[in-house]
């Protein structure tokens, strides 16, 4: 596993935890923060040994936005990586689509990932959050987009990724009036999934990724894809999607298991075959 400097990963069994390890300065995202969330989804997105993983924030805060030296420090060009090809013709938009990946394969990885939030959630920080499959927010968080207030626009996912979650309008008028939300408020529009006070805010995010990660892997992998389907493609397209997961899981060692472990009355021991 690389080292990196601005992120840590540990894990514990199918468990994984990816740190954001800025806390003296609230794990606000730097370019270099950036690479580094980008490189290690490289190596963890298809990982076979996890079957969850974990985004939160060492300290206080998950993370409080954007650093300002991204915008001093010619942060622009900065993930124009000798090389690689370009993703668009406009060298701009193809920075930002770079810089996207450092979010987006938490929704794409196989497994289910979960964000731990504490603290602070703004910018940059909610569009992290906003990128994993669930939320987990602590009492007295304040989270937002506040691009608005630099004059540019939510790039990392928020526009795509909120109005799923809260709808169209809600997410309009988040952004347009770069509103901060208390964690309460966040729960009652459906922006996280569950609200816990900040002392138990790390044991309800393991339980949920334990509990998570003690199913069926190729079922829950199929169920994730079937989910994402929902609402982007028509049911009939949808339904095809859950078909195709399914006829893996029939086929599957995995399923053998859970029916004789059911049988026996035990725990079933999944090999994600």
């Amino acid at each position: 596993m690389t080292t990196y400097e601005t992120i840590e990963f540990t894990q514990d069994g199918h468990v994984g935890w990816l740190r954001l390890n800025r806390p003296e300065k609230l794990n606000c995202f730097t370019v270099r923060m950036w690479q580094e969330m980008r490189a290690i989804g490289k190596e963890l997105r298809d990982d076979p040994g996890l079957r969850a993983l974990v985004v939160i924030g060492n300290g206080r805060a998950f993370s409080s936005g954007i650093d300002t030296s991204v915008f001093t420090g010619g942060g622009a060009d900065a993930l124009d990586e000798p090389g690689e090809p370009a993703t668009h013709e406009d060298p701009t938009v193809s920075n930002i689509l770079r810089t996207q990946e450092a979010y987006s394969w938490l929704e794409e990885a196989r497994y289910p990932t979960i964000a731990a939030v504490r603290g602070y959630a703004l910018g940059a920080g909610l569009q992290l959050a906003l990128a994993c499959d669930i939320r987990v927010f602590a009492r007295g968080t304040s989270v937002g987009l506040l691009e608005h207030k630099y004059g540019i626009l939510p790039d990392l996912g928020g526009t795509q990724r909120l109005p799923r979650l809260v709808g169209a309008g809600k997410a309009k008028e988040m952004i347009w009036t770069a509103a901060r939300l208390d964690a309460d408020e966040a729960f009652r529009i459906g922006l996280c999934e569950q609200l816990v006070d900040d002392g138990e805010l790390d044991a309800t995010a393991a339980a949920l990724a334990n509990a998570v990660a003690a199913q069926p892997p190729l079922a829950v992998q199929g169920a994730k894809r079937a989910v994402a389907a929902a609402g982007r493609l028509p049911v009939a397209e949808g339904l095809v999607v859950e078909a195709e997961a399914q006829a893996v899981c029939l086929r599957s060692d995995d399923m053998r298991e859970a029916i004789t472990a059911f049988v026996e009355q035990r725990q079933p021991n999944f090999s994600a075959k």
